[in-house]
């Protein structure tokens, strides 16, 4: 019988593929040393990336979540995973530690490996939400314990990771108050603290310090006024998308890729879509991500614990937003931003760490069809119908003659 997990699953693995074909055509160069070849595209790093990715992804899915989160020494690991998230998002701020790309310093690099410490940094603040608010439901209620104290926490890693990372600060504060709410936080609550978060996200655009910010914002309003310069990359994605019609120029065709799109690869691989598979493409991409969402949605609603409900509340919101954001970036309806589309774009830390989590919701959905130790102990008989077992008699049985 299929399970929403199975269907999730299919998408996943389905996003997973399409990345690895249209990274490797985004990859294209016209004076290449070495021809393309099957045997090139199987062993090439992307799709070793994705292979992992998959792996990690079965592995999660086999966990026994549900007494993960009720181990013995459950509170001691939560202290550790935050304070390393913590720590991850510090490293890269740290001079000779972190690897600046483009002026921002968001990765970290050892032995020849680098990942983005954010990445990580996004999904431990939903598990460790969802593991706080399903320890003592009751307590979220609370102003002090159920909201101020786990809000604390996140602004503190919000406010790390907004350095350096604006965009994805602001998808984890979304995320983390969605989920507290859904935890069981009162609405009235975090009403006070609203006029200050958002007095704080206007002081992250206006520093003199980030004055690349406010210039993606009125790049956003006008995007014509500055066409070889800042609103350069924002026309030539609108180009690739409109380029593409209905049908698209082909894999392996566009046109885009070829020096003119930056970031092709990575945070606008979107455009590379839609311009080599068109709408059409576009639409597969769309509805891939909406299936995920969906799958999601029917395991939340079956879920037999409340850790399982939140995480997977987490994970689907931070998957959906960050897709949200994306496509609204790529085509031109939001200010440029580098959040990646999840499973597509290319990137080895997003693809893996979101397959992991995406596998623990596959786990959540496992054990919610798993028999529980009642079903076990019950006799085989237990639910039949009075009168309609073997040898029974019913009253119809005794008004009729022998």
């Amino acid at each position: 019988m299929l399970r929403p997990g199975h269907g999730l699953f299919c998408a996943a693995i389905s996003l997973l593929i399409l990345g690895v074909l249209m990274v490797t055509s985004a990859s294209l160069r016209i004076d290449a040393e070495a021809p393309l070849t099957v045997a090139g595209v199987l062993t090439s790093r992307t799709s070793m990336l994705a292979a992992i990715a998959v792996a990690v992804l079965l592995i999660a899915a086999h966990l026994p979540i549900g007494r993960l989160a009720d181990a013995p020494r459950a509170r001691t690991a939560a202290w550790l995973l935050g304070t390393l998230a913590l720590i991850l998002v510090l490293l890269p701020l740290v001079p000779g530690v972190g690897r600046s790309v483009k002026g921002a310093s968001r990765w970290l690099e050892f032995g020849g490996l680098s990942f983005q410490p954010s990445e990580i940094a996004k999904y431990l603040c939903v598990l460790l939400l969802a593991w706080y608010a399903s320890r003592r439901p009751q307590r979220m209620e609370s102003f002090f314990a159920g909201f101020l104290l786990p809000s604390v926490a996140v602004l503190v890693l919000v406010a790390a990771i907004a350095i350096t990372d604006l965009g994805t600060a602001v998808l984890i504060a979304a995320v983390a108050g969605i989920l507290l709410m859904a935890a069981g936080v009162r609405p009235m609550h975090p009403l006070p603290f609203i006029p200050l978060v958002l007095a704080g996200v206007a002081a992250a655009i206006l520093h003199p310090r980030y004055r690349y910010r406010l210039e993606r914002l009125e790049t956003f309003r006008d995007p014509f006024a500055d066409p070889a310069n800042a609103g350069y990359q924002a026309l030539q994605s609108m180009a690739a998308v409109s380029g593409g019609g209905p049908a698209g120029r082909g894999l392996g065709n566009g046109i885009q890729k070829f020096g003119y799109l930056p970031e092709d690869t990575s945070d606008f691989i979107f455009a590379i879509i839609c311009e080599e598979q068109g709408l059409v493409g576009a639409a597969i991409v769309c509805s891939l991500f909406i299936a995920i969402i969906g799958c999601g949605i029917a395991i939340i609603a079956r879920a037999r614990t409340a850790f399982g409900r939140l995480l997977t509340t987490g994970v689907m919101l931070t998957i959906g937003f960050q897709a949200v954001i994306n496509l609204l970036v790529v085509t031109g309806l939001a200010p440029t931003k580098g959040i990646a589309l999840p499973l597509v774009s290319l990137g080895g830390t997003g693809w893996i760490v979101t397959s992991f989590f995406l596998g623990l919701v596959i786990a959540v959905d496992r054990e919610t069809h798993l028999p529980t130790p009642q079903d076990a102990e019950a006799p085989w008989d237990a639910e039949e119908p009075a009168g309609e077992g073997p040898g029974s008699r019913t009253p119809l049985d005794h008004a009729v003659p022998a």
